[in-house]
């Protein structure tokens, strides 16, 4: 249903389920962001648990435990999702203190100044982590310029700018009726969604200014720290998440470093030993997507094991996949879909982003049968396109070297 102020309610009935899930999505993420708001939209999802007009910070906490379920709330780079899992029994109070929360919150600059220093403690700690490093350089770098390259977690300088008044502002113009979407799923009738569409209907009307579309720029990027291994991150531009292809991209992606029996996998590690793990994953945006590789080396086998990576790249783009290759990624692909099933919190996510990306909900026979279309000759005409040595940007953390020479060796 689509409620006088543009909110979405959408339902998933699951009969023998006894949880419900239930998820708040809005279209305000880092993506959304201008230099000077860098971080609001996480720093406002951190906000919305510290305390609301009749609620402290503690009081919320523990009303939220007393369901005995989980409650969150996350932040990507096009929107922030708040969500609960709850017991059938409780679903209508978690979305009476989420409402709560979401209209009423106090916003205080003294909670404002505590809240940052959890953020600057967790900018520091994704800072330790070279995975994220790499990983964070990689978008910063490719798509320079768009608010895609811009870090979920915001810059020092613009966070240190904000108050109350600045975050509870930008809530204000970002959380309206038409970019925000609710998702319930599992052991919920008619009557809880309508209940749960009346605590929402309380949203503004209207929606934010279209995102700019990103553009890709080849590029490298290095970042020296005293680590004891160096990480890499390789990316070519991909299928975005509309693309009919993505079907294909990420059978591509699951037989190139998915899993155990991936190319990757094998030839670098399993038959040369030379990393603990490799893998592939794609990064899909509403126009745009990455594909990208990522391990951990040694100063010793770091080139020998790039030289192998640029081989099985070259590989794939020459020769394409086996029939036995497809099949095993496939039944990857339908086993995940169908296992998805069992969870209520999988199937409101599902709910979820077919809304916002598509505007239909795909069943789970649909999204099967588009794997099982995907031909060997698809995969192969895919991975020349996607796998372009022009395209390909490096990004690296640790004990390295000279960015050029690390992509010269990823050559093919």
């Amino acid at each position: 249903m689509t409620l006088p102020n543009g909110v979405r309610v959408l339902r998933e009935s699951v009969p023998g389920a006894r949880s419900a899930s239930l998820g708040v999505w809005v279209a305000s993420g880092s993506r959304h962001e201008s230099a000077a708001e860098s971080g609001s939209a996480h720093f406002i999802e951190h906000m919305v648990f510290k305390g609301t007009r009749t609620r402290t910070a503690s009081q919320l906490a523990a009303q939220l435990d007393e369901l005995g379920g989980q409650s969150d709330a996350f932040t990507s780079r096009e929107y922030t999702c708040f969500h609960g899992r709850t017991l059938d029994a409780h679903l209508r109070r978690f979305a009476d203190i989420l409402g709560d929360m979401l209209f009423n919150s106090k916003f205080d600059d003294a909670d404002v100044a505590n809240e940052r220093g959890v953020i600057f403690e967790e900018i520091d700690m994704c800072e330790d982590t070279p995975e994220d490093v790499v990983s964070d350089r990689m978008l910063s770098a490719v798509f320079r310029g768009n608010g895609l390259a811009r870090p979920i977690l915001g810059k020092r300088a613009a966070l240190s700018a904000m108050d109350g008044e600045f975050l509870r502002e930008r809530m204000a113009r970002r959380y309206r009726g038409g970019d925000i979407l609710v998702a319930l799923a599992g052991s919920c009738t008619r009557a809880d969604a309508e209940y749960v569409a009346e605590v929402f209907s309380a949203f503004a009307p209207g929606e934010g200014k279209p995102i700019k579309a990103a553009r890709y720029t080849p590029s490298v990027t290095v970042k020296r720290k005293s680590i004891e291994q160096n990480h890499f991150c390789v990316s070519f531009p991909c299928t975005s998440v509309t693309d009919d292809r993505r079907y294909a991209m990420q059978l591509l992606s699951d037989i190139l470093g998915g899993g155990m029996s991936s190319r990757l996998f094998q030839s670098v590690r399993e038959e040369r030993g030379l990393c603990y793990g490799i893998y592939t994953y794609v990064s899909s945006y509403r126009d745009t997507g990455l594909f990208s590789i990522c391990t951990a080396l040694g100063s010793r086998t770091q080139e020998d094991a790039l030289r192998l990576i640029a081989d099985e790249l070259g590989k794939i783009v020459s020769a394409g996949v086996t029939d036995g290759e497809l099949s095993r990624a496939r039944e990857q692909a339908r086993t995940n879909i169908l296992l998805g099933l069992e969870s209520t919190v999988t199937r409101m996510n599902r709910l979820a982003r077919g809304e916002v990306y598509f505007g239909r909900v795909q069943s789970p026979d649909e999204a099967i049968a588009a794997f099982e279309a995907v031909t060997a000759d698809d995969v192969r005409r895919l991975a020349a396109e996607t796998l372009n040595p022009e395209l390909l940007s490096f990004s690296a953390a640790g004990r390295v070297g000279d960015g050029e020479r690390y992509r010269q060796l990823l050559r093919f």
